[in-house]
């Protein structure tokens, strides 16, 4: 068993099978050695904002889920989380109500869950934003870019 899934099963994660897109998009591009992780949610298919139907620690547990649907791809793309070299950037868009400014606490539930499984290879630049709607009004999408090491 690799190190990251090690580093998952001791944290009681079991990654899924990648989920597929939501539309005609692919899940993700690979350009030389780049991996683009297109948006994730959270499992479940929970449906709200932040500010109104879910608290910050919520927001921070769906960031953590769509994580891992992030990390299902990745294992998908690659065939080993092994292969990552770097976690090079989180996009976080945050369904919130207009008074909600805890957006960065959010994707922390992300940003948390790629240090833990990556260790200093998973620290990475991230932008969040908040977002009027996103798509099937989940609370939070992520998207991502991967530096992976070429070969299988």
């Amino acid at each position: 068993m690799s190190v990251m899934m090690e580093r998952l099963n001791a944290m009681g994660i079991t990654l899924p099978e990648a989920s597929g897109p939501a539309a005609q998009y692919a899940n993700y591009v690979q350009v030389n050695n780049l991996l683009f992780v297109s948006g994730k949610g959270p499992t479940g298919n929970p449906q709200g904002k932040l500010g109104s139907e879910y608290t910050t620690e919520e927001g921070y547990q769906y960031a953590r889920q769509a994580g891992i649907e992030v990390l299902a791809v990745v294992r998908a793309a690659l065939g080993s989380l092994e292969r990552v070299k770097r976690v090079v950037k989180i996009q976080g868009f945050v369904n919130a109500t207009p008074a909600f400014e805890e957006h960065h606490k959010v994707l922390n539930g992300c940003s948390d869950l790629m240090l833990d499984v990556f260790g200093e290879r998973g620290t990475h630049a991230r932008s969040v934003l908040g977002a009027v709607s996103v798509r099937e009004n989940l609370p939070i999408i992520i998207d991502s870019i991967f530096e992976v090491v070429e070969g299988r």
